[in-house]
């Protein structure tokens, strides 16, 4: 499948799950700008459209309905795209805009949401710049094989803290958190590394472990 019938298919069936206003928006909204960072950014990298949402509509910090040019939802992973030109978002932006719009995305960021913006000209005229930006952005949650197996329900509540914790947590935190004791916490992230969902983290002399952390881009394996 080639681009084009790519496109159509991915715009068709997300126009076939929407009604009302959401519809509309996907319509009236999906125009030049979009079409041209699917064509020559995503598709350029990804070759699918897979766990991409176009025209994704969030609430704003006022109870608002806000719209994001793409959102990104592979799992817990919750990434928003915007493409920027520079008159309506710099020349043409009143005070009162430009702080609503810092808010909204410290707001989305409050909410679990990552907006990652690109510049219309650079999606234009220097596509494989935001290519490369794009792989360096997404590299934080792939990774290069499968985590060899799954995870008890448990281990996945586990999993789920860690996400929500984005960074290293101890051993100490997971046990008081599910009130578990610490012995059994630390068979299950000896168990949850061996099967390539978490790493250890060492202290500098690589003696002693201070902490887990997710294993590289795990999330887009988890379901």
């Amino acid at each position: 499948m080639n681009y084009e019938q790519a496109h159509e298919a991915f715009i068709e069936k997300h126009l076939a799950s929407r009604t009302g206003e959401r519809r509309g928006r996907l319509e009236r909204g999906h125009r030049h700008a979009e079409e041209m960072f699917l064509q020559n950014v995503w598709w350029a990298l990804r070759g699918d459209f897979a766990d991409l949402h176009p025209e994704y509509e969030v609430l704003d910090w006022r109870g608002r309905s806000y719209f994001a040019d793409f959102a990104f939802l592979p799992g817990p992973v919750k990434l928003l795209f915007e493409i920027k030109g520079y008159a309506a978002h710099v020349r043409d932006m009143d005070r009162l805009k430009y702080c609503n719009e810092l808010n909204r995305e410290t707001f989305l960021y409050g909410m679990g949401y990552q907006v990652i913006s690109f510049a219309y000209d650079d999606v234009e005229q220097r596509p494989e710049l935001c290519v490369t930006l794009l792989r360096l952005a997404l590299s934080r949650y792939q990774i290069v094989s499968a985590p060899s197996g799954g995870v008890t329900l448990t281990e996945k509540e586990i999993i789920r803290y860690i996400v929500g914790k984005a960074g290293v947590v101890r051993l100490k935190d997971i046990a008081d958190y599910f009130a578990l004791d610490p012995k059994t916490v630390r068979l299950m992230l000896m168990r949850l590394c061996e099967k390539g969902w978490l790493k250890a983290v060492k202290r500098e002399n690589g003696v002693r472990n201070v902490g887990y952390e997710l294993a590289r881009d795990v999330l887009f394996y988890w379901d």
